[in-house]
């Protein structure tokens, strides 16, 4: 394509120079919205407590939950997830695949979640990825099967069971996220 070779093209290095709330995926930069909605964050926040109170009955220091922190997935992409959940130590910035990524779907970033870094998280080998959409009150879950994604939740009630490192198995109320 003509325009392409026009279009700069940028790093984790040039990413780091930046100043505002930016991810870059393949060398593109996108800006994320100033303070998600109050809902985005009250879900969030739901979320991260359920998840930090299963992860105590892990036994596994290794074993965390984040809320935006920057995932640089290689040279020209780095993302920042709703909340990620990694099984390796992390001291500054995840640098390997988390076993789970929840993305809070709002009508702004509905695209990118839902096709974007759907493929770049299927891409990478993100073991579950969660889309939870407070509007309507639904999530979304994926697993990674043989480098594709299977839907193995869909609704707005139940239980989700997320099998992480080590023996750990997470159960997250899909009531409780949006009560």
């Amino acid at each position: 394509m003509l325009a392409e070779k026009y279009i700069p093209k940028y790093t984790v290095e040039d990413y780091r120079r930046w100043e505002g709330n930016w991810e870059l995926i393949e060398g593109f930069p996108f800006a994320k919205a100033p303070s998600p909605f109050g809902i985005h964050q009250k879900i969030s926040g739901k979320i991260i407590t359920a998840l930090n109170n299963e992860l105590e009955k892990c036994q596994s220091k290794e074993i965390s939950a984040y809320v935006e922190l920057d995932w640089i997935v290689n040279d020209t992409t780095v993302v920042r997830p709703d909340i990620s959940l990694t099984c390796k130590e992390v001291k500054e910035f995840i640098k390997e695949p988390p076993e789970v990524i929840f993305e809070v779907v709002s009508k702004n970033t509905v695209l990118k979640d839902e096709e974007l870094k759907f493929e770049l998280y299927k891409k990478e080998g993100v073991k579950y990825y969660i889309l939870v959409y407070p509007d309507i009150q639904k999530v979304r879950g994926f697993k990674l099967e043989n480098k594709e994604y299977e839907k193995f939740f869909d609704g707005d009630e139940g239980e989700m069971r997320l099998d992480l490192c080590e023996k750990c198995n997470v159960v997250i109320n899909v009531e409780k996220i949006f009560k």
